[in-house]
């Protein structure tokens, strides 16, 4: 262990015992699933201060006079912070450890989203939100690195399937929670951006105190490491990675599954409010929104209970039907608002089942399968990374669009570029391939 390694444990250990110091004993089921809630909760608070700007966004248009692609700026360069938060933080989690990472991960997303609320200009919002987005990366990875320690290897899949339906949750209620802010403001977007930030803030020193309270029975750490290293050819490990048709297959998708994930999480409420004009109100908008998370976790559990029961010929034909079907929906969104909300709300929460079951195989099981368990953490984040490169293009871009040729342009031009992906998905693997093995991967990084 390195000098640099020791010195960081040591201040982290301050507040932050290792497990090495805890006693020894394993955790019963109630105490490492009351841990579990406390991580899932925790993930739900940094989401507050993340989709609220998306609630912000028509807000901010008529305060400020700003155009749809001046705040789709804001949208585009937070997510290119976030996307290298993903690649650079990973390691300094691994230095200081889960506890002390996501507890400082949460503290600085509140501080930034409170200097959000308060930004005197649309410059100053944009610093603020990309240091909210770029601190909250290291969130996801500081909670994978602490489940290990409370689930042994039997369950650990199951613990973290749960884990990963926090991230949508956290963005139905977060959205929810934002319509509820504005309505009670005014619609004040200073509200709208602070008050998510004192949530958070509160949930810090909760965490915490929570995790001390489970602890004090006492645990034994359930580590899961990963199988031995594959040998590479002479090219590399990254020369290989390259060679591997598989690997840029899942990189691909990866780039448009964001590219729809994080254009919905951003412009649907803007959606709906441009198309219902003044009887819509910001309220009403964000909860017409919810259904696209809401059904987007059942998409994830169905798809991700039927895909490990098929062979690999199987599975690539299920999800690029799957594509091809949101691809349809796309293209005739623009005329479902006009048969009312309740067909409207039907059709978002369809696209968020379609979306997000393939969106959370992608740094998951299919990482696993490009190289195996020793390589898919680097294989994974950057298939994340490489997503969220993408999801730059959801706010600016999709901005510039929408003022070419509204939302009906828009939704074409994401029609196109899912049906694209669908066809792509039918060279995920080999033609002969055999069966699947079972898989134990983790959901994906988000």
């Amino acid at each position: 262990m390195s000098a640099t390694h020791t010195s960081s444990l040591s201040a982290a250990s301050v507040l932050l015992p290792e497990p090495s110091a805890r006693p020894a004993g394993p955790a019963s089921a109630a105490r490492s699933h009351a841990f579990l809630a406390t991580l899932v909760l925790s993930y739900m608070g940094i989401y507050l201060c993340r989709k609220n700007l998306s609630v912000a966004a028509p807000l901010l248009q008529n305060a400020w006079g700003l155009t749809k692609s001046q705040v789709g700026l804001v949208a585009s360069v937070s997510t290119l912070a976030y996307a290298s938060g993903k690649i650079l933080l990973g390691p300094l989690v691994d230095r200081l450890g889960g506890r002390f990472c996501l507890l400082a991960s949460m503290a600085l997303v509140a501080l930034f989203g409170a200097a959000g609320a308060l930004a005197p200009s649309l410059a100053f919002l944009t610093i603020a939100c990309s240091a909210n987005r770029f601190c909250g990366a290291a969130s996801w990875g500081s909670m994978v690195k602490l489940v290990p320690e409370w689930f042994p290897r039997s369950r650990l899949s199951f613990a973290l399937g749960l884990l990963s339906l926090s991230f949508v949750f956290g963005g139905a209620v977060a959205v929810a929670f934002a319509g509820w802010v504005a309505r009670r403001s005014g619609d004040d977007w200073q509200a709208v951006l602070g008050v998510p930030s004192l949530v958070l803030l509160v949930l810090v020193p909760l965490a915490w105190l929570s995790w001390k309270f489970l602890e004090a029975g006492g645990h034994q750490p359930s580590p899961a490491g990963p199988a031995p290293e594959r040998a590479h050819g002479g090219a590399g490990p990254w020369g290989d990675l390259l060679r591997n048709r598989q690997f840029l297959v899942v990189c691909a998708l990866s780039f448009t599954a964001t590219f729809m994930r994080e254009t919905f999480n951003f412009w649907t409420v803007d959606f709906i409010m441009t198309k219902g004009g003044s009887k819509v109100s910001s309220q009403v908008a964000a909860l017409l929104s919810t259904p696209f998370d809401l059904c987007g976790a059942a998409g994830i559990i169905l798809l991700g209970w039927i895909y490990g029961r098929l062979d690999r010929w199987q599975r690539q034909w299920l999800v690029s039907g799957q594509l091809a079907l949101l691809a349809l929906l796309l293209a005739g969104l623009p005329g479902i608002f006009n048969q009312g909300f309740g067909w409207l709300s039907l059709a978002v929460g369809l696209i968020g089942f379609l979306v997000y079951g393939p969106y959370s195989l992608l740094a998951g099981v299919l990482a696993i399968e490009v190289q195996g368990p020793a390589r898919a953490a680097t294989v994974a984040g950057w298939v994340d990374g490489v997503g969220y490169l993408a999801g730059v293009l959801s706010g600016q871009f999709f901005g510039w669009l929408l003022e070419q040729g509204g939302y009906r342009l828009g939704f074409q031009v994401m029609a196109g570029l899912t049906l694209a992906a669908a066809m792509l998905c039918l060279f995920l693997y080999p033609k002969r391939a055999g069966l699947a093995e079972e898989s134990t991967a983790a959901p994906a990084q988000f």
